[in-house]
């Protein structure tokens, strides 16, 4: 048997940790691993190698992923499918493990139904593919989101400011929810529930009135205002999203608060730093043991699955079901614990 592993999308913490399980588990089976450079990219340049155990010595505890990645999708250029076919076989893979978001998992349901066995295994910090409770890279996200908001709480206290906080979150507010609700934040703006700037003003100034003289509010990338005639940008991305990074919805928000308050006003992008650094320990052993089970689907020749968290339980799950019953929303309970503290 021999498997590729690759990593496409975003890259977040996690990533070298689930590759360094999938290939030691592969060569206690005998199997042989390669792996791709660059997500589909790999595929589609024929840039694949063969891996070992030294291959994954010491990468547990590093950032990023040391196979690299990109948004590449392969429908999305010409003979794209045909060209990853071809290099398939060229190379003799016999089953490619996945590793990626909705977006990379998509493309392997597509590959799948052409007759390429897959496994997939669940990795965002947006948290969002449904079937599993959490994603690889989720929880050292939140993690860097909360320490931020710590260290702003004492700027925002000491200068009396609003400080607006943009964290990622194209489709979901699990980012903005998680990491706002432990970092305390005053507010938490999430795409799954519309609200107009109107709404964020007036709470602000009802803090003021109560003696609060600083606040912090946090925004998800993705998030619209039901009450601003926004001009979208245009740039788009291969699987036809829009740039979130070219959008600053954080900046648009802070120069609204200020204008409508009078209450000075910052504004924060953590950007690139939530996906850096390394991972926390709920995602080393949720990756160890995501990438391990994926191997045992292989050997157990059950394609067409993703590994999924369910409880505390590892299970697998049809791929094609997850994909189409992704972006996970926000539990909306949490939601509602969050603002108890607004």
């Amino acid at each position: 048997m021999k498997i590729a592993v690759l990593t496409g999308g975003g890259d977040c913490q996690g990533l070298n940790a689930a590759i360094r399980a999938v290939v030691r588990k592969a060569l206690e089976y005998d199997f042989d691993v390669m792996g791709v450079q660059r997500g589909w990219w790999g595929l589609l340049n024929d840039s694949v190698k063969y891996m070992n155990l030294n291959s994954v010595s010491g990468i547990l505890p590093l950032g990023g992923t040391i196979l690299g990645t990109s948004r590449t999708n392969p429908f999305k250029h010409p003979n794209g499918p045909d060209i990853v076919l071809d290099n398939i076989k060229k190379n003799k893979i016999d089953v490619l493990v996945v590793i990626g978001g909705d977006d990379t998992l998509g493309v392997a349901v597509k590959l799948f139904k052409m007759g390429i066995p897959v496994v997939g295994i669940p990795k965002t910090m947006d948290n969002d593919v449904a079937f599993t409770d959490y994603c690889i890279g989720f929880d050292s996200a939140v993690s860097i989101v909360c320490d931020a908001l710590d260290k702003l709480h004492t700027t925002a206290s000491a200068h009396h400011r609003v400080m607006v906080v943009e964290v990622m979150g194209r489709d979901t507010g699990w980012v903005a929810l998680v990491g706002g609700l432990a970092g305390g934040a005053d507010w938490i703006l999430i795409p799954e529930v519309p609200t107009n700037v109107s709404q964020i003003c007036d709470h602000l100034n009802r803090r003021r009135s109560r003696g609060k003289e600083f606040s912090i509010i946090v925004v998800a990338e993705g998030v619209t205002f039901p009450d601003l005639d926004e001009r979208e940008l245009s740039d788009i991305d291969e699987f036809g999203h829009p740039r979130l990074d070219r959008r600053n919805i954080g900046e648009l928000l802070g120069r609204l608060i200020e204008k409508r308050t009078g209450f000075e006003t910052r504004v924060t992008v953590l950007g690139h730093l939530q996906r850096g650094g390394a991972p926390t320990v709920f995602d080393r052993v949720l990756a160890t043991r995501l990438g391990v089970a994926a191997v045992n689907l292989v050997k157990d020749q059950k394609f067409g699955r993703m590994v999924a968290l369910q409880g505390n339980e590892i299970k697998s799950v049809e791929l094609e079901d997850a994909i189409n019953n992704s972006p996970k929303g926000v539990n909306i309970e949490l939601y509602r614990l969050a603002q108890l503290f607004y």
